[in-house]
C-alpha cells in the first residue's frame, strides 16, 4: 500500500500535480481562446493562423489535445494552461528536537493556480516535535455528589503539572467549575436554598451557580493548589448538569482563560449527564446560545438567559479553537460520554474512580492517545472548491487520519484541491486537528489564455486588426472574421442586429455576421446551413429505422417532405386508410387516419374512435330543439331547422329506452332517446308523441277547502280560549276552598260584649211565700 501511494505521488508530482483528462471537450458558444478554456478541463485551443477553413467558425479551434493534433495543429501551437503551485513559506520541520518555537508542518503557505475542473495534488508533511507546550484547563463539576472528588483534586495540581512537563517540557494548568442554571426545575430557587443548596449537615457550601472561571492557565502548581483549595461544593436539583454551558465558556473565553499557542486540552470531570439545547425551555428560556464569551467577574452572566448549547455547537467551537476535550467521568455515565465523544472529533473518554484518585493517569493516557492521532481538517471552503486527503500511513480508518504518530515520526499527506469553476483569489487553512499550526492555501484559477502569437495590424486581418491566439481582433470601424467588413455609416450594433432572428443568437450560432449578412458555416455532414439567418439545414430531420425521413422523403429545413405514397413525421408510413374506414367516413369522423391508424380527437377512444367513456348525452341542452322539432313550440320555433340541424328526429308512440326527460316552456314533460352519429355532436333522436302535462287547479275545491279551514281554525281557537278560562276559574275555586278549610274561629268572649238581660214580672206574684 505504501509503495503504491508513493508511486502515485511520484507520478502526480512529476507532472506538477496535473493529470490529463481523457474526457471530451464539451463546448457551447465558443469564439475566443478564453471561452474555450472555460468550457471544460479537457478543452485546448489551436492558435495557428490558417487552422480554420473558409466558412468555418472559430469554435473549430477548440477541442481536446488529441483531436487538434489529429487535425494538423502543431503541439507548439496548442494552448492549454496547466495547474501549478508555488510555496510561499517552506520552513523545514524541527524534527524530534526540542526547540522553543518548533515547526511541525511543511509547507506553511502555498499558492495554487488551478485549471478549473482539474484536480491538483501536492505534499503536506507533519512531524511531532519534542517539547511542544501543553495547556490544560481542568473543568470540574461541583455538585454535591462530587464532594470526595474535590478533596483529591485539591492535591493533584503539582503531580499533574510535573507529569505533563516530563512529557512535553512546557505545561500550564487552569481551573474552572460548574453546576447548573439557578432556575427551576434545575435548582431550588428558595432564597435560602440558593445561598446554601447543600444538605444541612454540609458546613462548607457555596451558593448555587452556573459556571465560574477560577484560575487562568499558569505554570505555578502552588497557585493551582491554593485556588482550588478555596473551592467548596455546591448543589442542584436534577441529575444532569450544565456541562455544555461550561465547555462553551471555557472554549470561547480565550483571552480570559489564557489559551496559548500550544496543544490545548480541556478536562471535564463529572459523575452525571448533561443538559443540551432545548432543555432550557423547561425553565422558560427561549433564547438560543450565542456561542460567545459572557464572563462577568469570572461568572457566566448569561446562564439564566441563554439556552444550553447543542452538541454540534460545542463540536464546531472545539475544532475552531483546536481544543481537545477529555471526558473524565465515573463509570455510571461512561457510555453517555462515549457516545458524545463519537460526535466530537479528537476527543477521549476516561473512567474516574469513585473519588477521582486516578485522574492524573487518566489525563496522561488520554493526552498520549490524542496527540498520537493526526486528523487533517480545513476551514469552511470557498464556493466551488473541494479538498481530498490521502496519507502514507497504514493506520487510521479514514484517509485524512493517521494513528500511532510518535514524537519525531514524519507522516505525509497528499492533498488534492480542485476548483470547479473560475473564481477570484480565495484562501483557506489546512492543518492537523488539535494543533495550532496551519497551512494557508491561496487559490487562483487559470481562465485566461496566455498565447505567444500576439501581433498587431497583421496582414491575416487585412491590416485592420491584431492577431490574438490565432484570431483577429479588429480595429474600430471594422469587423468580420478577418476584419473584412467596413461599418461605414452604420454602427456595429445595427449590422449585428440584422443577423439576429427575433433578437436571438447571431446567425443562430451557425454562421458569422459579415456586414449585416450571415455567412453560414458547414454542417457536420459537409453541407452548408442556409436561410437568411442560417436557421435551416437538411441533416436534422426525424429519423425512422435510423434513416433520415425513413428513406422515404427529403429533409428540408428540419421537416420531412415525403414521397407521394408515404406520410408521417418521418415518412415512415405508406398512405392507406383501410384500417380506419367506417360506414361513411374514416374514424367515425372523430379523428384522423395517420399511418393507417386512427388518431382520435377530444375524449374518444378505440381503434376507430367509436367510444367515449366520459361523454354524456346532452339531454337538457337539446330540450329546446326537441320542443321545436316535435311540437313546433319553444324558443327555436321560428328557425328550428337551422338551429337544430345536428339532430335527426322521428316521432314514436312508444319508447323502448327512455333516456331523456326534459320540460318544455309550458312545463310539460317531453320523453326522448338519443343515439350518437358519426362526427361530433350529431344525434338521431326518437321522441314520444304524447307529453305529460300537469292538470289545472280545481277552484271550487280550493275555495271550499279554504273556507272550511278558516272555520275549523276559528272553532279551534274558541275551544282553546274557553279551555283557558275554565282552567283559570277552576284554579281560583280550588284556592278558595283551601282557604276556607284553613280558617279557625276564636271561642273566647269579647270583654266588651254584654249578654242581653230580660226581666219578666209576674203580676200575680206578691212576694209572699
Amino acid at each position: 500500500m505504501h509503495q503504491a501511494l508513493c508511486l502515485k505521488t511520484l507520478l502526480l508530482l512529476s507532472f506538477g500535480g496535473y493529470v490529463f483528462s481523457q474526457d471530451q471537450c464539451t463546448k457551447a458558444s465558443v469564439s475566443t481562446c478564453d471561452d474555450c478554456i472555460k468550457s471544460g478541463p479537457a478543452c485546448a485551443w489551436c492558435q495557428e493562423l490558417n487552422f480554420t477553413k473558409p466558412g468555418e467558425q472559430e469554435a473549430v479551434r477548440c477541442d481536446t489535445r488529441t483531436v487538434l493534433l489529429g487535425k494538423g495543429c502543431l503541439e507548439t501551437n496548442i494552448v492549454s494552461p496547466r495547474s501549478n503551485h508555488k510555496k510561499d513559506k517552506d520552513r523545514p520541520l524541527s524534527g524530534g528536537q526540542h526547540q522553543k518555537d518548533p515547526v511541525q508542518i511543511q509547507p506553511q503557505e502555498i499558492t495554487l493556480e488551478l485549471r478549473p475542473g482539474h484536480p491538483f495534488t501536492f505534499e503536506f508533511k507533519f512531524q511531532r516535535a519534542e517539547g511542544y507546550p501543553v495547556d490544560l484547563y481542568y473543568l470540574m463539576d461541583l455538585s454535591y455528589s462530587m464532594g470526595d472528588d474535590l478533596k483529591n483534586v485539591k492535591n493533584l495540581g503539582i503531580q499533574l503539572l510535573n507529569k505533563l512537563k516530563s512529557i512535553t517540557g512546557h505545561a500550564r494548568i487552569g481551573f474552572g467549575s460548574f453546576v447548573d442554571k439557578t432556575l427551576l426545575p434545575f435548582t431550588d430557587t428558595n432564597e435560602e436554598k440558593l445561598k446554601k443548596p447543600c444538605p444541612p449537615k454540609e458546613k462548607d457550601c457555596q451558593p448555587a451557580f452556573g459556571f465560574q472561571h477560577v484560575l487562568n492557565l499558569t505554570e505555578d502548581a502552588e497557585l493551582f493548589t491554593t485556588m482550588v483549595s478555596k473551592q467548596n461544593i455546591s448543589g442542584n436539583l436534577d441529575t444532569p448538569e450544565g456541562s455544555l454551558d461550561a465547555i462553551m465558556q471555557a472554549v470561547t473565553c480565550v483571552d480570559q482563560i489564557g489559551w496559548g499557542n500550544s496543544t490545548r486540552l480541556l478536562v471535564l470531570a463529572t459523575d452525571a449527564g448533561f443538559h443540551m439545547a432545548g432543555d432550557g425551555k423547561l425553565a422558560g428560556i427561549l433564547e438560543p446560545n450565542k456561542e460567545t464569551c459572557q464572563l462577568d467577574g469570572n461568572m457566566y452572566s448569561k446562564s439564566n438567559i441563554w439556552d444550553y448549547p447543542s452538541v454540534g455547537q460545542i463540536a464546531r467551537k472545539l475544532e475552531k479553537q483546536n481544543i481537545q476535550p477529555i471526558f473524565a467521568v465515573t463509570e455510571n455515565v461512561a457510555d453517555v460520554y462515549t457516545e458524545l465523544s463519537k460526535l466530537i472529533p479528537k476527543s477521549a473518554v476516561g473512567v474516574l474512580s469513585a473519588d477521582s484518585s486516578n485522574v492524573v493517569n487518566l489525563i496522561v493516557e488520554a493526552y498520549n492517545k490524542l496527540s498520537s492521532s493526526v486528523i487533517m481538517t480545513h476551514d469552511v471552503l470557498p464556493e466551488d472548491i473541494t479538498v481530498k486527503y490521502a496519507s502514507d500511513c497504514e493506520t487510521g480508518d479514514k484517509k485524512e487520519t493517521c494513528n500511532g504518530v510518535t514524537i519525531g515520526k514524519k507522516v505525509t499527506f497528499n492533498i488534492t484541491v480542485k476548483a470547479e469553476s473560475c473564481i477570484d483569489t480565495k484562501s483557506f487553512n489546512i492543518g492537523p486537528m488539535g494543533f495550532r499550526e496551519r497551512l494557508k492555501v491561496n487559490v487562483k484559477t487559470r481562465c485566461k489564455c496566455e498565447c505567444d502569437n500576439r501581433m498587431s495590424l497583421h496582414e491575416h486581418c487585412n491590416n485592420r486588426g491584431s492577431v490574438i491566439c490565432g484570431t483577429c481582433r479588429c480595429q474600430g470601424g471594422f469587423l468580420g472574421q478577418r476584419c473584412e467588413c467596413s461599418l461605414g455609416e452604420k454602427d456595429e450594433a445595427t449590422l449585428k442586429a440584422q443577423c439576429r432572428k427575433d433578437n436571438g443568437t447571431e446567425c443562430e450560432g451557425r454562421g458569422e455576421c459579415e456586414c449585416g449578412v450571415c455567412k453560414c458555416h458547414l454542417t457536420e455532414g459537409g453541407q452548408y446551413y442556409y436561410g437568411s439567418h442560417c436557421e435551416c439545414d437538411n441533416e436534422h430531420c426525424e429519423k425512422y429505422q435510423n434513416k433520415l425521413c425513413g428513406g422515404n422523403g427529403n429533409c428540408r429545413c428540419g421537416v420531412c417532405e415525403c414521397f407521394e405514397d408515404f406520410e408521417g413525421s418521418a415518412c415512415q408510413c405508406r398512405k392507406s386508410n383501410d384500417a380506419c374506414t367506417t360506414s361513411g367516413s374514416d374514424c367515425h369522423g372523430r379523428g384522423k387516419c395517420v399511418c393507417n391508424q386512427c388518431v382520435c380527437m377530444r375524449e374518444y377512444k378505440g381503434p376507430k374512435c367509436e367510444k367515449c367513456h366520459t361523454c354524456q348525452l346532452p339531454c337538457q341542452k337539446s330540450g329546446s330543439c326537441i320542443e321545436c322539432l316535435a311540437f313546433g313550440t319553444g324558443s327555436f320555433a321560428k328557425n328550428c331547422s337551422k338551429s337544430c340541424s345536428h339532430l335527426q328526429h322521428e316521432m314514436n308512440e312508444k319508447l323502448i329506452n327512455n333516456d331523456c326527460r326534459v320540460k318544455d316552456h309550458e312545463g310539460c314533460w317531453m320523453f326522448f332517446s338519443m343515439t350518437e352519429k358519426d362526427g361530433f355532436d350529431k344525434y338521431s333522436v326518437k321522441i314520444l308523441k304524447e307529453r305529460e302535462c300537469p292538470e289545472g287547479p280545481n277552484v271550487a275545491a280550493i275555495v271550499g277547502g279554504s273556507l272550511a279551514a278558516v272555520a275549523l281554525i276559528g272553532f279551534l281557537l274558541l275551544l282553546i280560549i274557553k279551555g283557558f278560562i275554565y282552567v283559570k276559574d277552576l284554579k281560583e275555586w280550588r284556592n278558595f276552598e283551601k282557604e276556607k278549610q284553613r280558617s279557625q274561629w276564636a271561642k273566647g268572649d269579647n270583654p266588651l260584649f254584654q249578654k242581653a238581660t230580660t226581666t219578666v214580672a209576674n203580676p200575680a206574684f206578691t212576694g209572699d211565700s
